[in-house]
């Protein structure tokens, strides 16, 4: 036999890189005292999100339910407000339940919505247009 070969061994040094920031991609590092332009400009867009769907929240509510049937007048005939007042009454031979949902959509639809829930209302329309 030939003359023995060395055995080397390679054990490879670790570095600990626990205390580095890491970033992802297209991370960015924004410092307070440089506001990034991408930045305001998702805060703008999430505050006009936030308004238009307020907004809508606020004014579309009363227009459904007067479009359904629950009219300052009362419940227009032949709307989808008569079949579910019609439904109650038989539900409950002969009379709609005060309190049920359709004596509260009518109160509504007749005397519109009280401050709290006005503001309510706007403020959950406000938070979906934020997260959209």
């Amino acid at each position: 036999m030939g003359p023995a070969l060395p055995i080397y061994s390679y054990s490879p040094q670790r570095v600990d890189h626990s205390s580095e920031p890491r970033l992802k991609a297209n991370d960015t590092q924004v410092t307070d005292s440089e506001p990034h332009a991408a930045n305001m400009f998702n805060t703008l867009v999430t505050l006009a999100g936030a308004s238009i769907a307020a907004g809508v929240a606020f004014v579309g509510i009363p227009v459904a339910l007067g479009a359904a049937g629950f009219t300052a007048a009362g419940i227009a005939t032949g709307t989808v407000a008569a079949k579910m007042m019609s439904a109650a009454a038989v539900a409950n031979g002969g009379g709609v339940a005060a309190g049920s949902a359709v004596a509260v959509l009518q109160s509504i639809g007749a005397a519109g919505l009280p401050a709290a829930a006005n503001a309510v209302i706007v403020g959950v329309g406000a938070a979906v247009g934020a997260l959209v």
